[in-house]
């Protein structure tokens, strides 16, 4: 008969596979998160983040700062605004203004000869968030 004791001898007990679970539940709550509206879209944001946005008419390198915080977790304490937080804002650099990929729009009607092809490229920036004042 084979002997199973090596297999389950590096395995952690119950205990502690629990105590790591929770570490990790609780510890994505302590980082500090914002849902802001940046030109009609809701986005969930932290510090450092990089993220596309609908074109943002500034120059590369500009700072600009969104003003309608709508949520704040603050290491598990959340703010939500009716319908935003007075003196909050999220602080984002520009980085890059960028095209999307192409969107092809094809009409057609059948037995009739009409077929039509569109296609456009979204407008994007790309932006870090800097700073959040909450």
């Amino acid at each position: 008969m084979r002997n199973f004791a090596p297999h389950f001898a590096n395995r952690p007990d119950k205990k502690t596979q629990l105590a790591a679970r929770l570490r990790h539940v609780t510890s994505s709550y302590l980082i500090m998160y914002v849902i802001v509206d940046i030109q009609g879209q809701q986005f969930k944001v932290q510090q450092d983040q990089k993220l596309f946005v609908h074109r943002i008419n500034a120059d590369q390198g500009a700072e600009v700062e969104f003003e309608k915080v709508m949520l704040v977790d603050n290491e598990g304490a959340i703010t939500v605004g009716s319908p935003v937080i007075e003196g909050a804002k999220v602080v984002v650099e520009i980085l890059s203004h960028v095209k999307g990929d192409k969107v092809l729009v094809f009409k057609k009607k059948r037995r009739k000869g009409y077929r039509k092809l569109n296609g456009h490229r979204q407008q994007f920036s790309q932006v870090r968030v800097k700073e959040i004042i909450a």
